[in-house]
């Protein structure tokens, strides 16, 4: 997977650069066919403490996933964009199966599931 971060009108520290790929490179346990990954990092002007934000894109096959999020840190941020991806990836995946399989019974269970 080819993982381009992005900080926007500030310098990231390699550190924290490397958490980040460490993280993103855990999401190819669910999904080995990731072609590209995006990670933007800004720092918005807000009253409360949350103001680091992360935004995670993913370029799969056949579709692309985003996922924001807005902490106290930019690791805490993260974590929650890839525990978000996550969940995108087995919703993916388990329509995916459900198409290849062509089982309508299946497809009407997983609906009333989410």
């Amino acid at each position: 997977m080819n993982l381009t971060v992005q900080s926007i009108k500030f310098d990231a520290d390699q550190k924290l650069v490397d958490f980040i790929k460490k993280k993103t490179g855990k999401l190819e346990q669910f999904l080995d066919n990731i072609i590209q990954a995006q990670c933007y990092l800004r720092v918005e002007n807000v009253e409360n403490e949350e103001n680091k934000v992360v935004e995670l894109k993913l370029n799969i096959p056949g579709t692309q996933l985003f996922a924001k999020s807005q902490a106290k840190s930019f690791e805490e941020a993260t974590d929650l964009a890839v525990e978000s991806i996550r969940r995108q990836i087995n919703k993916y995946k388990t329509k995916n199966r459900v198409k290849s399989s062509g089982h309508k019974d299946i497809d009407a269970r997983i609906e009333q599931e989410f």
